[in-house]
């Protein structure tokens, strides 16, 4: 009873039973909270020290037994309170344990103080194939708020979430990763899996595989096809700076969206023999999905390629969009590693896919992997009114076995060059058509020029002659100041006076 607030105990409610009953384990306690009313547990009233040594799993399980015990039409009606304190977990599933057979249910929020004032540390036996969570086709709308989680255990995992049609709408909201994981979130299933945020979160710590892996291969499907519906993933205003790994990978195809945040590798991976030592943010390493599952969408990004291991995106797929808008990655632009960096890489062919780089800063080269060469391939990329920092337009681009690489197009863009000589139009030696007029002290020629006769050309420097002044509309004036004796006055063949101004569009140009 010591441990139950003054608020709950005005409550009335359950947490005061369960509290009591802590001594028999969760199962006893959860008979206590059974038919009272209550939508809030906090798991300190149900036993939770939060001191960083006690073991806390108990009271975490009995939170989320109440909680699907309290599903009433298919909606959740708890949320599950965790205030400031480091919490030690060690049994795997003790957050969320939603397992057959437990009906499907929507709605289902574990709330904390903030980020590191509330800490979950998950210290399993071991860590590969230990997860905290756990969602197999029963909970959507699930929600994650103000929370850090930290493995303990190099290797541990966070969530496994899968669906056949269930799982979906998770949230998480100013939370945080640290420590070693190998799985952040690992989907699997055949369908759904879909409709994820994450808003205002720092992912930080390591990843052995990736922070969000979309594709875990259960039995029975081993076929791309199986599980291709992972879609609707939006990442906002993130701080994404962990030390090594993956941040997102998606084997089996997605619709992505990032937006806003600062996204940094610190360190270099350990010799994996998979990933070797680089760490990639964005990486579409299948070619083969539904065309609903092959977009992704980078915008207002600030990224650093600290060292050549460090790559932004690997993109295989054979379809679909690309598209990277006001993203910066020049930020160790000054070291010397950065010219022969590929943060950027492509595998492309007839159909895509369809990248875009609109107003964007870049260091080092792209490289694009041609797949269906030497077969001519369509335009599939384009740089609108980007920066090409260190290479000109002529050789940022590294295609093998492709030089130049035709279906790559540059617009309006500035490179290492000043400008990007590739991506204006070429300027002619000389107009198409000469001058009207050429200003005092233009002559085309160091001699006097004799009045023109009618059918005799008049001496100029481009390759088209002058009208003769029979020919020229009249009043037209002279497009040539005479040398000579001038016409009397009143002569319609004779210039008009110098007023020391010229009537000419263009600037007058010197003879070759």
């Amino acid at each position: 009873m010591s441990r139950v607030s003054r608020r709950h105990l005005l409550r009335g409610g359950a947490s005061v039973l369960a509290a009591t009953a802590l001594s028999t384990r969760s199962a006893s306690a959860l008979g206590r909270m059974a038919g009272t009313p209550d939508t809030v547990v906090n798991v300190v009233d149900l036993g939770a020290v939060g001191d960083g040594r006690a073991d806390d799993s108990g009271a975490f399980e009995a939170a989320y037994s109440y909680a699907a015990a309290r599903v009433s039409g298919g909606v959740g009606r708890v949320v599950i309170e965790i205030p400031a304190g480091e919490y030690l977990i060690t049994r795997p599933h003790a957050l969320l344990n939603g397992v057959a057979p437990p009906r499907p249910a929507s709605g289902l929020r574990f709330s904390g103080a903030g980020r590191r004032m509330t800490s979950l540390v998950f210290r399993p036996d071991s860590g590969p194939g230990s997860f905290l969570c756990r969602n197999q086709d029963v909970w959507s709308n699930l929600s994650f708020e103000r929370l850090q989680f930290r493995s303990a255990t190099p290797g541990a995992s966070f969530f496994d979430s899968y669906s056949t049609g269930q799982a979906q709408d998770y949230r998480f909201s100013e939370c945080e990763w640290m420590g070693e994981w190998e799985y952040g979130l690992a989907l699997s299933g055949t369908d759904t899996n879909s409709e994820m945020r994450w808003e205002a979160c720092r992912v930080g710590g390591r990843y052995r595989r990736a922070f969000l892996y979309s594709g875990l291969t259960r039995e029975g499907q081993q076929d791309p096809n199986d599980q291709d519906q992972f879609l609707n993933y939006w990442f906002t205003d993130m701080k994404v700076e962990y030390e090594w790994g993956n941040f997102l990978e998606f084997p089996y195809g997605g619709s992505i969206a990032c937006r806003g945040g600062s996204y940094i590798i610190t360190d270099r991976r350990p010799q994996s023999p998979e990933y070797g030592t680089t760490s990639t943010f964005f990486r579409f390493p299948v070619a083969r999905h539904h065309d609903s599952v092959q977009r992704f969408h980078a915008q207002d990004i600030r990224f650093e390629v600290r060292n050549p291991d460090v790559v932004v995106i690997d993109c295989v797929w054979n379809s679909g969009t690309v598209h990277f808008s006001d993203c910066d990655d020049t930020a160790f632009a000054y070291r010397d590693f950065s010219a022969d960096v590929r943060p950027h890489r492509y595998t492309v062919g007839p159909r895509g896919p369809l990248v875009r780089y609109d107003s964007c800063q870049l260091v080092g080269r792209h490289e694009y992997r041609p797949a269906a060469a030497p077969d001519p391939l369509p335009v599939l990329a384009r740089y609108d009114m980007c920066l090409l920092r260190s290479h000109t337009a002529r050789d940022f681009v590294v295609a093998a076995g492709t030089d130049p690489v035709p279906f790559v197009q540059f617009v309006d863009c500035v490179d290492e060059g000043n400008t990007s000589e590739a991506s204006r139009p070429a300027t002619p030696s000389s107009p198409s058509t000469p001058p009207p007029c050429l200003a005092p002290g233009q002559s085309p020629s160091p001699s006097p020029a004799p009045n023109p006769t009618p059918g005799t050309p008049t001496p100029s420097p481009e390759p088209t002659p002058e009208p003769s002044p029979a020919s020229a509309p009249v009043p037209q004036p002279a497009t040539t100041p005479a040398a000579g004796p001038a016409a009397a006055p009143g002569t319609p063949d004779a210039p008009l006076p110098d007023t020391g101004r010229t009537d000419c569009s263009s600037p007058p140009r010197k003879a070759p």
